[in-house]
């Protein structure tokens, strides 16, 4: 059978050139013609490009390839950031109309949420490592600060193109052949020293975390506004997802780097089957081989998770200065320390924040009753935020700020599909609380504006 053209895009900071094993690999082991095999290389360290703007010239590149028009389908393979730009563009450009369909996605290693290491470039040391190094260039010294946003852990870019390509009414990937099937492999290892001292902690292959790289993440909403409650509407809303997932394949002895430039025969041979794959079926007998060969890679790795919370009032504006804690237990008061561990508060909208848990050392708090603590200052006593099960609701004239905290009882099972603790994957948690002006002078309706 004759194969389907496959494109290659690489990761941030990096050149279509580091993919020359697996072109070769394609090539004269997977019999490829050379034709067939695109590797694309793009610009990402001048600041002001955007990932948007990648994608929207992958696209214009795909249309000048001879081998790519006419709508024939392709298969890709993505690194890293690579894995961003093929998802902005199939939101943009590839999900129907005359674009080129994309059938198979192997992606390895990819940022589908982000990396632990984009917000540590944007600083003068990321510029000096992994800036522009071309003194006749405008863009010297530069490291791409707006793919670094989009990139950086709890990103507005990430977040919105979670809700556009994989929940809703119509995810970009499913069990129909109209959408592309997704094979996610990331290494169980971190990059050797020197190296591991600059880059990722436990839980990451040194660039991108294991949790933050398959596309079976879940997203609910916990809306504590008052009006919620006074119309005894549910508390918790689950979004749409395709109902397949698209789990984590690990690959031993693997880090960032040698995912590409030393696959392996295990990598190897699991990508030559996933090209291969053609139907929902053909998928699920693949995922179940896959989750058996390897099982015990997976079970040497420490179980993570990763929770991307934003905080909103009922107009949709987010709350920048809030925080999070969870307890366990039947009185709901022993601190769960594991969920405040690695937070990460995204630099451009504090309304969102990155939690990386480690499931290991929670151990069996899954099982137990649950308490979410919120907290939220509007930062002023004129203008406050409340909600549903509020517990107190501090301000007084002269305070700096009114501040509200609640304690919200969850179920570690939301609905039928969505458990809260689940390993390798990344969980969307939106807080909706109500913005209002603070009754200060109960003589008058509230402090911000009043009758004369």
């Amino acid at each position: 059978m004759p194969k389907r053209p496959i494109v290659i895009v690489h990761g941030y900071s990096d050149r279509g050139e580091s993919f020359k094993a697996w072109n070769d690999i394609l090539i004269s082991r997977m019999g490829y013609s050379a034709s067939d095999v695109h590797v694309c290389s793009y610009r990402s360290l001048t600041n002001e490009i955007t990932i948007k703007d990648i994608a929207e010239g992958f696209d214009r590149a795909l249309r000048l390839q001879t081998t790519l028009r006419d709508g024939q389908p392709f298969d890709a393979m993505v690194h890293s950031t690579g894995m961003l730009v093929i998802r902005s563009w199939l939101v943009q450009y590839g999900a129907g109309g005359a674009a080129a369909p994309l059938r198979n996605l192997i992606a390895l290693a990819p940022a589908t949420f982000g990396s632990p290491l984009a917000h540590k470039g944007r600083s003068f040391i990321g510029s000096v490592f992994k800036g522009s190094k071309n003194l006749a260039s405008p863009d010297f010294m530069e490291a791409g600060d707006e793919v670094l946003y989009g990139l950086e852990l709890g990103s507005r870019f990430t977040w919105d193109l979670a809700h556009r390509d994989l929940f809703g009414d119509a995810p970009l990937y499913g069990p129909s052949r109209k959408t592309p099937y997704v094979f996610v492999f990331c290494g169980d290892k971190h990059y050797p020293f020197p190296m591991s001292l600059a880059t990722g902690k436990d839980g990451t292959d040194g660039t991108v975390r294991w949790a933050g790289c398959p596309l079976n993440a879940r997203k609910f909403t916990l809306d504590l506004t008052a009006e919620r409650r006074k119309a005894s509407a549910p508390r918790a809303k689950v979004e749409p997802t395709s109902g397949i997932d698209f789990d984590l394949i690990p690959i031993a002895g693997k880090h960032h780097g040698s995912i590409v430039s030393s696959p392996g025969e295990e990598l190897v041979g699991m990508v030559q089957g996933a090209l291969a794959v053609d139907s929902a079926p053909a998928f699920q007998r693949f995922m179940q081989a896959a989750r058996r060969s390897t099982r015990k890679t997976a079970a040497g790795m420490t179980k993570y998770q990763q929770f991307v919370i934003r905080a909103v009032d009922e107009r949709g504006d987010g709350i920048g200065d809030w925080n999070a804690q969870l307890f366990a237990g039947e009185q709901g008061k022993s601190s769960v320390r594991e969920f405040a561990t690695e937070v990460h508060p995204y630099a451009r909208d504090k309304s969102f924040r990155c939690f990386h848990v480690n499931l290991d050392d929670v151990g069996d708090v899954a099982k137990k009753r649950l308490v979410l603590k919120v907290i939220a200052s509007t930062g002023t006593a004129y203008v406050s935020y409340y909600g549903d099960k509020s517990e107190t609701f501090a301000v007084a004239p002269g305070a700096p700020g009114a501040t509200w905290d609640a304690q919200i009882e969850l179920r570690n099972q939301v609905d039928d599909r969505t458990t809260l603790f689940y390993p390798f994957t990344t969980t969307l948690v939106e807080l909706v609380l109500n913005r209002e002006p603070t009754p200060l002078d109960y003589q008058r309706p509230n402090n911000v504006t009043w009758w004369i």
